[in-house]
């Protein structure tokens, strides 16, 4: 039973391993390479099941369209739902749109909106959450699953930690995320899992202006540049 579910032995799994480490190495490489020459830009995140009828996909293209309209461009998972309105918003509004796209079993497809020389594919997630990090200017998270709360809480923690330079991130939609809030209030903090200035790093809002004002307050204090 054993044998059939672990067919490769230790010997050849080290092998792949070691093989993978060039292919991961590519994948970094390219990626420096293509999102170094792109300029400052704004990560918007939310769920790739969200439908062209609802109102976080029209929000999310609307701040798209303004985060460019104030010098930004905009980068996105590359997929459907959230992430193609927030291409779509930045194509619409004349501005750079990127997107960093995965191999999924689902949900997965590139959009039309990606800027066909700024559409960049992965296989490992990690290396384009390295990506999002790295040349991001801030976060807009929109309503989505765990693929969202992931890129949420990764950012937050690396700025907690000072492993990279603080940047906005601004949560969308009150009535999606005040739940979230509250726990992490009435459970993490009191149980003294984290500082009370912690809950600094995130703003919750729900207009696209709110989202415009957090991002120019912070960069008329702070530069433009990679975080790391």
């Amino acid at each position: 039973m054993r044998k059939e579910q672990h067919p490769k032995g230790w010997n050849a799994i080290k092998t792949n391993d070691s093989w993978a480490i060039f292919k991961i190495m590519g994948e970094f490489v390219n990626g420096f390479e293509k999102m170094s020459k792109i300029g400052p830009c704004v990560s918007i995140f939310g769920s790739a099941r969200t439908k062209s009828d609802q109102k976080y996909y029209q929000l999310a293209e609307n701040i798209a369209r303004r985060i460019v309209e104030a010098g930004y461009g905009v980068i996105t998972g590359g997929g459907p739902g959230i992430m193609e309105a927030g291409n779509k918003g930045a194509h619409i509004g004349g501005g750079t749109s990127v997107g960093l796209n995965i191999e999924l079993p689902f949900e997965q497809h590139d959009n039309p909106y990606i800027d066909s020389d700024k559409s960049l594919d992965f296989d490992y997630f990690f290396v384009r959450k390295v990506m999002f990090v790295k040349y991001s200017q801030g976060f807009v998270v929109m309503p989505g699953g765990f693929g969202t709360l992931d890129e949420l809480f990764e950012a937050m923690t690396l700025i907690q930690t000072h492993k990279i330079e603080k940047f906005p991130i601004i949560l969308v939609g009150t009535e999606f995320w005040e739940g979230l809030i509250e726990w992490v209030k009435s459970t993490l903090l009191s149980h003294g899992n984290i500082s009370p200035e912690d809950l600094n790093l995130i703003h919750l809002v729900d207009s696209e202006d709110e989202v415009i004002n957090i991002l120019d307050s912070f960069y008329k204090e702070s530069g433009l540049s990679p975080n790391f």
